[in-house]
């Protein structure tokens, strides 16, 4: 099983959901997903240092082995290519996926190994919360659903979800990339 194998790979982390949906062989995931292992530790051949690279707050559908519902927030534009890399073997070709980026100013979309990524900007906030509000998710329609089941729904309302954002080549989203500065005041005091 899919979300087994990255599991034992170490590919799974900050993990918040992890099992099987209520519909048979449908599993869902939520955390982080490691785009970049981090280097072994001196004289260790398993043990490694933290990830490197991550799609932070990622939501996963997996059906039939196959990843068919992507959704999470890549710091930089330069990830989404790192992130097709690594998982290009297990994402379904109707995969839909739903990602943010920090440093894109407007939305856009790229195909990329034949499945389109629509590219939505990220300033602040929860990934989850943003893309319930895109994908106008109420929160009634999570009342008493499993942990598995909410992120089923949020695959489900994307499936239908229309972007009205051009699909440019990844050369002409990365020529529209932005620097993203950071405001120093967040945090305890």
């Amino acid at each position: 099983m899919l979300l087994e194998d990255y599991q034992a790979e170490g590919l799974l982390t900050v993990t918040l959901v992890n099992g099987q949906t209520s519909t048979p062989g449908v599993y869902a995931y939520r955390g982080d997903l490691v785009l970049k292992e981090g280097s072994l530790r001196e004289g260790s051949t398993t043990d490694r240092k933290p990830p490197e690279k991550l799609f932070i707050h990622s939501a996963l559908i997996i059906e039939n082995d196959k990843i068919v519902f992507i959704n999470g927030l890549l710091p930089t534009l330069d990830l989404l290519p790192v992130f097709i890399e690594k998982y290009k073997d297990d994402i379904a070709p109707d995969c839909i996926a739903l990602v943010y980026v920090e440093n894109i100013a407007k939305g856009m979309q790229v195909e990329l190994e034949g499945v389109t990524y629509k590219l939505l900007p990220f300033k602040e906030g929860l990934v989850w919360n943003e893309i319930l509000e895109e994908l106008y998710i109420e929160k009634h329609e999570l009342k008493n659903q499993s942990a598995e089941d909410k992120v089923a729904i949020a695959y489900a309302a994307a499936k239908s979800y229309k972007a009205k954002t051009p699909v440019v080549s990844y050369e002409e989203a990365e020529a529209n990339t932005i620097v993203v500065v950071k405001d120093a005041s967040v945090g305890a005091i």
